[in-house]
């Protein structure tokens, strides 16, 4: 039994088949980020106020630069997967096509740019 009409089956409308791969992928990394986000969260707010050889210090620990990374990768990841289905309800035509990509764009730039930051205090001395 089919529940698609004669015009979505022509123009080949109708299940995607990645609307249940999505959710759950939205699902894993909100709960790597309850996870990570505390462990993130803790350090930086322990060493708020501290000299910079400090703050430097804890972040060229291997364990702090390995959280910061997994949080800042996991939470744009995050932050993209959510502002997709928003716009995937909300905007059609050309300007969903778009805003996906510069969606992608923006968030892959900001997940480097935290990657970067937090390598540079951990390789260098």
């Amino acid at each position: 039994m089919r529940y698609m009409t004669d015009r979505k089956r022509a123009t080949g409308l109708g299940s995607a088949r990645s609307g249940v791969q999505h959710f759950w992928e939205q699902r894993v990394s909100a709960i790597a980020l309850v996870v990570l986000a505390p462990l993130f969260i803790f350090p930086l707010a322990y060493n708020m106020g501290d000299s910079y050889e400090a703050v430097h210090a804890a972040y060229a620990h291997p364990v702090n630069a390995t959280i910061a990374v997994a949080f800042f990768v996991t939470a744009f990841l995050h932050f993209f997967q959510g502002l997709q289905v928003v716009i995937e309800d909300y905007v059609h035509g050309r300007w969903e096509i778009v805003l996906i990509i510069t969606t992608r764009l923006l968030s892959a730039l900001f997940a480097l740019i935290g990657v970067f930051a937090i390598l540079k205090i951990a390789f260098t001395g």
